[in-house]
């Protein structure tokens, strides 16, 4: 079943609703599940949600799951450039990046400071980082990678699905290169053939774009680390959440297992 509530941005003062999957014998039993955190959290379940009418089809994949977990899926601002700025881990000086308030850092410190906790609090979790994950796609993907990097004490997992990794590169390195990361951590790390900058045959693995060199660039730190990187490309893959889809149970069995 899935729970939408309210919950203020602390920094902005404005609702960020959450939008939360609990297994269906939630209510039947007293067990404890371990608990998935997903950026752009309106995307996940629903398709009357959707920002573009297409969701990740994550509610008929938990149905039929095997593993019970909680899941919950953190709305993002849809005013303007909320979500950009929000998402956004480091203001850069040129390029992309460099047109919005860097609030990435004050993002996951509501996240883990004010919402895991409540969530800890109010239903039945297991709290502690081996039971604890994060996930996105785009920029919810860099998020998700700035995530399991600066705050490892906390995410032992991550799936950083199309991941805006390409707009700051050298930052994002450079915060892999200045944290520790425990050895047991799980990174799933994608990109589409279709939307790789530098492709030349969309219908072939790539081994050569930028985006590709970016995303081994980052399994090149966590290799570093005796962690745990799986890189997938998704030949033909899109940049588009019909395509995301497709690696949800990619993902979630290679994170849990």
């Amino acid at each position: 079943m899935v729970i939408k509530r309210d919950f203020i941005y602390t920094l902005k003062g404005k609702n960020r609703p959450l939008h939360i999957w609990l297994p269906d014998d939630y209510d039947e039993t007293d067990e404890s599940y371990p608990v998935m955190y997903f950026f752009d959290g309106h995307n996940l379940f629903f398709n009357e949600d959707a920002t573009f009418g297409k969701s990740w089809g994550l509610y008929e994949f938990l149905k039929q799951w095997p593993k019970n977990i909680i899941v919950v899926g953190i709305e993002c601002g849809h005013e303007g450039e909320e979500r950009l700025s929000e998402y956004s881990p480091y203001r850069t000086k040129t390029g992309f990046l460099s047109r919005y308030e860097a609030l990435g850092e004050a993002t996951m410190e509501w996240i883990v400071h004010e919402i895991k906790p409540m969530i800890d609090r109010e239903y039945r979790t297991l709290p502690e980082r081996s039971c604890t994950g994060i996930a996105g796609s785009s920029m919810g993907g860099l998020m998700s990678v700035y995530a399991v990097a600066r705050y490892n004490e906390v995410f032992s997992k991550a799936a950083c699905v199309s991941s805006s990794i390409v707009y700051c590169r050298n930052q994002l390195l450079h915060e892999m290169n200045q944290n520790v990361m425990d050895p047991d951590t799980r990174v799933f790390l994608s990109w589409g053939t279709r939307e790789a900058r530098g492709v030349f045959d969309p219908d072939k693995e790539d081994t050569v774009s930028y985006t590709y060199k970016c995303n081994k660039a980052v399994e090149n730190r966590i290799l570093k680390a005796n962690a745990t990187p799986m890189l997938y490309c998704q030949i033909g893959g899109g940049h588009c959440e019909a395509d995301w889809e497709k690696q949800v149970p990619i993902f979630m069995d290679f994170l849990w297992r």
